[in-house]
């Protein structure tokens, strides 16, 4: 592929990285990133991805922009109250880069069209709020042999993970959280949430997707990166793969 001018001008500070080059910024141009949620992951990590020059966006979310939002989300606007966040999404997106194409599903990720709406892409985040979803998104992308990036956040602690549970000696989502769908959940409305830790975990995400796409950088597969705001520490995890796990101990 080759850049236009306008091309080698935006992306000029990473085209310069020894690790992207060309040929990195080629893979990102096209490349497919599908974003399940648009709120406090996916509202970060969105404008990195698409000022990297991913070349398409799938953001799937049913929520609308609400004032509570605005602390963490900064994609967003007083403007944008009461739209949906997928189509707020997209028209930022647009706004700044015009080589990256969104597409804007005003819709809840479920068991009927997970496939349908991850299909095409290449890497999934999965920055969405509630356990259940995160399981059925956890399941496409097995199935799919979709590299999972999975994000979460509350109150002060955020944890990421990239999972590739098909390959032999990496765990999928589920040896990492078990199988129970009735898992107690709570939301940032009820325990509350620090704006800027949002802010550092979508940007991690979509920091996790470039490695993936461009493959630059160690591989994170089967550790688990595990953050404690009021302390300021970060750790490191690893993730054994489950030999006896439902979902991929078959690939063990």
């Amino acid at each position: 592929m080759s850049l236009s001018d306008a091309q080698l001008d935006r992306y000029a500070r990473q085209l310069i990285l020894k690790e992207i080059g060309g040929a990195g910024q080629a893979a990102l141009l096209g490349a497919h990133v599908a974003l399940v949620g648009a709120g406090g992951i996916g509202a970060p990590a969105i404008p990195y991805l698409a000022g990297a020059g991913v070349g398409t966006l799938t953001v799937i979310d049913d929520d609308v922009v609400a004032l509570s939002n605005l602390h963490r989300q900064t994609l967003y606007g007083v403007a944008d109250l009461g739209r949906p966040k997928a189509a707020a999404a997209a028209a930022a997106v647009a706004r700044r880069n015009p080589d990256v194409t969104v597409r804007a599903h005003v819709a809840r990720l479920d068991a009927d069209n997970a496939h349908a709406l991850l299909a095409e892409a290449d890497v999934v985040i999965d920055g969405c709020d509630n356990f259940a979803t995160r399981l059925i998104v956890a399941d496409a992308a097995l199935a799919r042999r979709l590299p999972l990036v999975s994000a979460a956040v509350g109150q002060f602690e955020g944890q990421l993970g990239v999972f590739r549970g098909w390959e032999a000696d990496k765990p999928c989502y589920r040896c990492f959280v078990g199988a129970d769908p009735e898992r107690a959940g709570t939301s940032c409305a009820e325990d509350g949430v620090l704006g800027a830790l949002t802010g550092l975990l979508g940007s991690l995400a979509a920091l996790e997707a470039l490695r993936l796409i461009a493959g630059f950088g160690t591989d994170s597969a089967g550790r688990l990166l595990l953050i404690d705001a009021l302390e300021l520490r970060f750790r490191t995890l690893a993730l054994p793969k489950d030999p006896g796990c439902p979902a991929c101990g078959r690939c063990a």
